[in-house]
């Protein structure tokens, strides 16, 4: 089971079930840390231990961030375990030494463990420094009295407001790069392991069957490899623009669970033998049900704390001549009273708003007017088509075509000129001042920026969990099924444009645009969830996918809907180890472009 992903926005609600994510993290890198030592020490000494070293290969095991593993992280996650077999059988016969392991192996491990695991444990002693440091301040701001100058309160809050966004940033910062280094691990790590091995290959004058049964392997991996970098490289440039947005965002949104209405840290008076005291509580309140839990996080000594669920029957503000804490308010249950506190006055109002608290309240909205969009009419699909013509005509053969951004200038100087209201589709696409790289970036452009995506939000979720699946023809069906649930519109200009993107990976040989580079530029491009998360981000790879579906089996996807026939079930995910067998070729159906593809193999 892989570790659920680290949203940003829960950086701000700091709640328990974050920072219990977050420790799963910690403890994973540690793992790959400790993997990594023992990996190189192993190898420093390979002449003497090459069954221990394939032992550790052997044992290790990625875990990964979501639900779900495409077909090139499962290579990858088993590509260890193919190493150790591997190394196993040729140590049987091994006669030299390996000369060069230091820079193959050694160096790199130890160059990652250095810069990308020492930088997170850095961040992750800035991260609990920060922390520390702002719930102490936290806890002495609750402390002070409303009865102090309003001079020394408003100094208070603005100091306690700087340590928070101190905590924030130093928090989604920790968050960026602990899931940067699990997912970097994932080829920086196995890249030079699968190098060293090549060198074991060579070195050790392998037998040709031996050198032959591994050479499909190593093709399918290094193609996998590159997949994995690819998609790592897309999902990170998001998830740093996430990152800006939320870091610099005016108005801290906290991100709430599915049910919860509303939830975070609130302080509760109690009395105690000694007096009243005020308890932190981690709180949730479930607007439909009027469910209030309160979970303590300090317990007091000789005393045990559980938690508590009430029902709410009002909530008041709680005034304040009446008590020398401020921002309270007053809940009534069916239970018991409660005076509770809030960490500052917005805070406050957003408790009572989710409670409909007597007193009219609710934060001051921002106006908010968005720009134009463009529209999936008539004039689009004009654009859409002059734009593939161009491209057809003159830059097929174009290398990186569609991989090469253009000017943002001239590409917005085309869009505005083609749409402009009152002369449209005015446009020479055959002037001196159009290139291929301002005609695919404007149509690229284009489709991200129509209001909702060409394969629409409804149907995302569905796509996603079809790519999934590890059943091949069930990809296929379920993706085919879909592209004629979409708005007639919407499909069309979908064949439009994949018969499109058939024709130029057809010409992969010479534009060096293959399948796979297509689906990382236009998976994201076609395809987005309706809410920026990170979760969401790192479905990017299954938008990719179904890209690639699309491409490779355009013909049979838009010959016509499909038969309506109950689809085949998903087959369980595979949960037992593989063992190691000879490789063989696949007789697989054969691909739309079958020379894009390097050769298929499974075990048999």
């Amino acid at each position: 089971m892989g570790h659920p992903p680290l949203e940003f926005s829960d950086c701000y609600s700091d709640n328990p079930d974050f920072r219990e994510r977050l420790k799963c993290y910690e403890n994973e890198l540690e793992k790959t840390n400790k993997f990594l030592k023992d990996a190189i020490k192993d190898g420093n000494s390979y002449s003497l231990a090459v069954q221990k070293f394939s032992q550790t290969l052997q044992s290790f095991q990625f875990d990964f961030i979501g639900d779900t593993l495409t077909d090139d992280e499962m290579n990858i996650a088993e590509s260890f375990r193919e190493f150790a077999g591997l190394l196993q059988d040729v140590e049987e016969g091994r006669m030299m030494l390996v000369q060069n392991a230091c820079d193959l192996l050694i160096k790199p491990l130890e160059k990652f463990r250095k810069e990308q695991i020492g930088v997170t444990k850095e961040r992750r002693k800035k991260f609990e420094k920060e922390s520390e440091k702002y719930y102490s301040q936290l806890d002495k701001h609750m402390n002070l009295s409303s009865k102090k100058k309003e001079t020394q309160l408003q100094e208070a809050d603005e100091q306690l407001d700087k340590e928070r966004q101190t905590f924030y940033e130093s928090s989604i910062e920790y968050v960026y790069q602990i899931q940067q280094v699990q997912d970097r691990k994932k080829f920086d790590v196995v890249e030079p392991v699968l190098a060293f091995l090549q060198s074991i290959l060579t070195l050790n004058n392998l037998t040709v069957e031996m050198t032959q049964d591994f050479l499909p392997y190593k093709q399918e991996l290094q193609l996998s490899l590159q997949n994995t970098r690819n998609h790592f490289e897309s999902t990170r440039e998001e998830m740093e623009e996430l990152m800006k947005r939320k870091k610099g965002s005016a108005q801290i949104c906290i991100r709430h669970s599915q049910q919860a209405t509303m939830e975070g840290y609130l302080y509760v008076q109690e009395k105690w033998a000694l007096g009243v005291t005020w308890v932190k509580y981690y709180c949730k309140y479930f607007k439909d049900s009027k469910l209030f839990i309160m979970v303590p996080m300090e317990q007091k000594t000789g005393t045990k704390q559980t938690t508590s669920q009430l029902t709410l029957k009002s909530c008041v503000r709680r005034k304040t001549d009446s008590t020398d804490k401020r921002f309270c308010f007053d809940i009534e249950t069916n239970e018991s009273p409660v005076l509770l506190q809030a960490i500052s006055e917005v805070n406050r109002k957003q408790w009572m708003e989710a409670m409909d608290g007597k007193e009219p309240v609710g934060l001051t909205l921002s106006l908010f007017t968005p720009s134009r969009v463009l529209e999936l009419n008539d004039l689009g699909f004009k654009f859409v088509r002059k734009c593939i013509n161009f491209v057809e005509t003159k830059g097929l053969t174009q290398e990186g075509v569609y991989r090469t951004v253009g000017s943002n200038i001239q590409v917005q100087k085309l869009l505005n000129a083609f749409f402009d209201p009152k002369c449209p589709a005015d446009v020479d696409f055959n002037s001196t001042d159009m290139d291929i790289k301002t005609i695919t970036s404007a149509l690229k452009f284009y489709l991200r920026s129509l209001s909702e995506p060409l394969m629409t939000y409804s149907l995302h979720g569905e796509l996603i969990l079809a790519a999934k699946s590890e059943n091949l023809d069930y990809r296929l069906g379920a993706v085919h099924s879909l592209v004629y649930k979409l708005p007639e519109r919407n499909r069309e200009m979908l064949e439009l444009l994949i018969k499109h993107l058939v024709s130029v990976c057809s010409h992969s040989i010479e534009n060096l645009m293959t399948v796979s580079n297509m689906g990382v530029i236009f998976g994201p491009t076609l395809m987005r969830a309706e809410e920026e998360t990170v979760a969401a981000m790192l479905d990017i790879k299954f938008q990719n996918i179904v890209m690639e579906i699309l491409i490779e089996d355009y013909s049979k996807i838009f010959k016509g809907p499909p038969e309506e026939t109950t689809p085949p079930p998903i087959p369980p995910p595979r949960v037992t180890p593989r063992r190691r067998q000879p490789i063989t070729i696949s007789k697989r159906p054969p691909r739309l472009f079958p020379g894009l593809q390097p050769p298929v193999f499974e075990r048999k």
